[in-house]
């Protein structure tokens, strides 16, 4: 210790030497001693201030160490420079102003917990020397122990996630004085005690995820006062009793309180939430009247409950549910065959209730619903259907036809629940009590099996939710995407990050508005779209448009990160519209592919990945939001990749921009990108964008750029024909950077589905879910058959920084 700190002080002083002398020798003449007391006094402030840049790196190294030097953090080391290091997917450390304001670690999933002799009393000490964290994440690295208070010390924090460790006792108080949090995920640990009453007084708590622990008790009803509260997640504990009134949580949007002992009644909720997941607890009550006006509902379970009453088959009909589970409960009623079904419902599952009636025939039809309806009295024909007899006795037992009155239960049933409920409760405060004691004596702590619980998807958020902006939580969507939160800025947070929009920030001029680059306060860059608007322009009609605009956050787009506005000053109207994007830094895919650097040539898999990732994004485009956004004109010029390859679309249908004046549509397009069907048909716009991904994938194959309609009729002939011949054929038509290390499988998959894209006829075309399908098989076998992590030029490919953006949101 004491040499180390003696060759750190020998260090440091021949550094304050050699900067002495040199400002000594170019100073001294002019201003002779004054001059000299300067340089002593400047020397003096640059060595703090390389001193507090290597506390907060010294401190990360200390980290290391307690971790027991994970392997997610083999690339730390005493020269390594923390704040423009690299960020992966397993560690991630983001500066402002020399401060370290993110850390994230991430170890893998089932890591055990860390050696006898760690103490997470240090570790948390070591963690409060970076003061400035805003977003701490420390995931499945074998933390364990009582969570110190101390951690609230790090009172700028807005996203704390520790989840996956072997963290126990009960949430420490001192979390109480984090008035900035607005994520607290606490999952997969082994908290015990209740949900504390102080939770209600974090104020901008927005997302409360304590899912997998061993928590108990009754919810406190201070959960009601939090008003920003988007997502709940309990599932996986044991709680119990009624749930309190959230109806005055107007943001809610998932709510998963699976496998505890809520009930009996039906909890009193919001009518925005987009997952419902209820079941495996206690309710046996009816559903309220006001579920079936759950209109952004895509998810909910309410299996394995004793839910009675009639079912009400409106459900079906929710506009957005894609998830419908009411399984092993007690519903009635008869079901119709002519009910009709969401366009958007995938899966259904009535199993084991006392249904009667047929089944509705929108839930036998179509190969993309699956219904599961056994155990019922359905006039179904299968041998898995009781007798209707046996339904209507049951319902009858429990008394829940329509045509029963319902009786007050008796003095002598209330008497056996009150002495049942008293003696089952002291059983669980006994059993809770010995597994404190347990955990309080130091005993070896493992995690109980009946928690370990599998992952699948039936315990899942919805894929459509994570890629909805109206519907996820700004914090998941930091932690999905990588991006901070969609919201405001104010007019001078964009003047200051464009210098006053001074012409070095200007990128371009065209009809859909001006375009400048900027860069926030926290050092992060993105690219900032003005439109003027008219006065005739309606705030409520473009706030429709905002709205749209805000839920463009998926990571195979040029994801939206807010909007500002500037005002008329006579009127206050909106003079103009400021849209905030992510800069994408690396260029387009064009660029990599056939922008006639051989050596910037990204290889096959690469290459297929890209396409996957264009595609997914369509997807999206088309069913991830409502209304779904189509006839996006795009090109391979649109599409670019990021510093780790990912490709994000950055031009797509915004009608903001059409009402704006500044839209052109999809058949005003020239060149190889102009589709020979050009239909304005609502049900063809799908196609229009499979046509113009065709392009993209051919130019990807050939390796060229396309230069007319007819150069692409010509090698989709050529296609076509390769096809049937043989594999040498097909080769010759690809781009010889990458001809000789793609398999027979990958390249034929990918020319197959390039040459349908380009069919003639709209509804020959494949769906962008066939399309998806085909290029994932291209790339799982390709994976395997030869090794193309190099270029044809045989050095790793890495993306160069080129300070460019294509950010048209339509083409001109």
């Amino acid at each position: 210790m004491l040499i180390s700190y003696s060759l750190k002080t020998l260090q440091y002083l021949l550094c304050f030497t050699r900067a002495l002398i040199l400002c000594i020798q170019q100073m001294a003449e002019a201003f002779r001693y004054s001059a000299i007391l300067l340089c002593v006094v400047l020397v003096l402030l640059i060595g703090c201030s390389e001193q507090l840049q290597s506390s907060q790196g010294e401190t990360l190294l200390r980290i290391q160490r307690l971790l027991n030097y994970p392997s997610s953090l083999s690339s730390w080391n005493s020269s390594i420079d923390f704040c423009n290091s690299e960020p992966n997917a397993s560690v991630t450390v983001v500066c402002y102003e020399k401060s370290i304001t993110q850390l994230h670690i991430v170890g893998n999933k089932g890591t055990p917990r860390l050696p006898g002799d760690f103490s997470i009393d240090s570790f948390v000490t070591t963690l409060v020397g970076l003061p400035s964290l805003k977003v701490l994440t420390l995931v499945a690295l074998g933390l364990w122990g009582p969570l110190p208070g101390k951690i609230a010390r790090l009172s700028s924090l807005e996203i704390l996630n520790v989840s996956s460790n072997f963290l126990y006792e009960a949430i420490p108080r001192e979390l109480s004085s984090l008035s900035s949090i607005q994520s607290l995920g606490l999952d997969d640990n082994m908290f015990a005690g209740e949900v504390p009453n102080w939770i209600g007084s974090l104020q901008v708590l927005s997302v409360l995820s304590l899912r997998k622990n061993m928590l108990n008790g009754s919810l406190p009803d201070s959960l009601s006062n939090l008003e920003n509260l988007r997502v709940l997640a309990l599932s996986h504990n044991y709680f119990q009793g009624e749930v309190p009134d959230l109806g005055s949580l107007r943001n809610l949007q998932v709510l998963d309180l699976e496998d505890n002992a809520f009930g009996p009644q039906f909890p009193k909720l919001g009518n925005k939430l987009v997952s419902l997941v209820l079941s495996k607890n206690k309710f046996r009550d009816g559903l309220p009247a006001g579920v079936t006006s759950y209109y952004q509902l895509q998810r909910l379970d309410l299996s394995n409950n004793t839910f009675v009453g009639p079912f009400p088959q409106s459900l079906l009909s929710l506009p957005s549910v894609t998830y419908l589970n009411i399984a092993h409960n007690k519903f009635t009623g008869m079901l119709s065959e002519n009910q009709s079904c969401s366009a958007d419902l995938e899966f259904v599952d009535l199993s084991s209730n006392l249904l009667t009636g047929r089944m509705p025939n929108c839930l036998l039809q179509g190969s993309k619903k699956k219904a599961l309806y056994a155990g019922n009295c359905l006039d179904t024909g299968d041998q898995n259907q009781h007798p209707i007899s046996i339904c209507r006795n049951e319902a009858l037992a429990v008394g829940i036809l329509s045509q029963q009155k319902k009786r007050k239960p008796s003095t002598t049933i209330i008497a056996i629940s009150v002495v049942g409920g008293i003696v089952g409760g002291i059983a669980l405060v006994g059993l809770i009590y010995l597994a404190v004691i347990k955990v309080k004596s130091g005993k070896t702590i493992q995690k109980s099996t009946t928690r370990v619980i599998a992952e699948n998807a039936s315990i899942g958020y919805p894929s459509k939710l994570l890629s909805d902006a109206r519907y996820i939580s700004q914090t998941m969507k930091l932690g999905a995407l990588g991006l901070p939160a969609y919201r405001t800025f104010s007019l001078e947070e964009l003047e200051e990050a464009t210098n006053n929009f001074n012409t070095s920030a200007f990128m371009g001029d065209r009809s859909q508005g001006k375009i400048y680059r900027g860069r926030l306060k926290d050092g992060s860059f993105v690219v900032i779209r003005c439109l003027k608007m008219k006065r005739s322009h309606g705030t409520h009609n473009f706030m429709q448009h905002i709205e749209l605009i805000s839920k463009l956050r998926h990571r195979h787009l040029v994801s939206a990160l807010g909007h500002g506005f500037e005002y008329y000053l006579d009127d206050s109207s909106v003079s103009r519209i400021f849209l905030v994007f992510e800069y994408v830094p690396s260029g387009t895919l064009r660029s990599w592919i056939s922008g006639g650097h051989a050596r910037q040539k990204i290889h096959w898999t690469h290459r297929i990945a890209a396409a996957i990732g264009v595609a997914k994004g369509i997807q999206f485009l088309h069913t991830g939001i409502v209304p779904g956004v189509y006839s996006n004109n795009l090109k391979i010029t649109d599409v670019l990749l990021d510093q780790n390859l990912i490709a994000k679309i950055s031009s797509y249908n915004l009608p903001l921009l059409e009402e704006n004046g500044g839209m052109v549509g999809h058949g005003a397009s020239s060149g190889a990108s102009k589709d020979p069907s050009l239909s304005a048909r609502k049900n063809q716009d799908e196609k229009l964008d499979v046509y113009d991904f065709g392009l993209i994938l051919l130019e990807i194959l050939v390796g060229r750029s396309l230069t007319s309609g007819n150069d692409v009729d010509a090698l989709q002939d050529q296609l076509q024909a390769s096809i049937s011949s043989d594999d040498a054929a097909r080769r010759s038509l690809v781009d010889p950077a990458v001809r000789r290390v793609c398999s027979y499988q990958s390249l034929k998959t990918t020319m197959e589905i390039c040459v349908r894209c380009l069919l003639k006829n709209p509804a020959d075309r494949p769906s962008i879910e066939d399309i998806l399908w085909n290029l994932q098989f291209a790339a799982q076998v390709q994976d395997p058959w030869r090794g193309d992590s190099q270029s044809s030029e045989g050095s790793p490919v890495t993306p160069t920084q080129q300070p460019q953006l294509h950010i048209t949101m339509h083409k001109q």
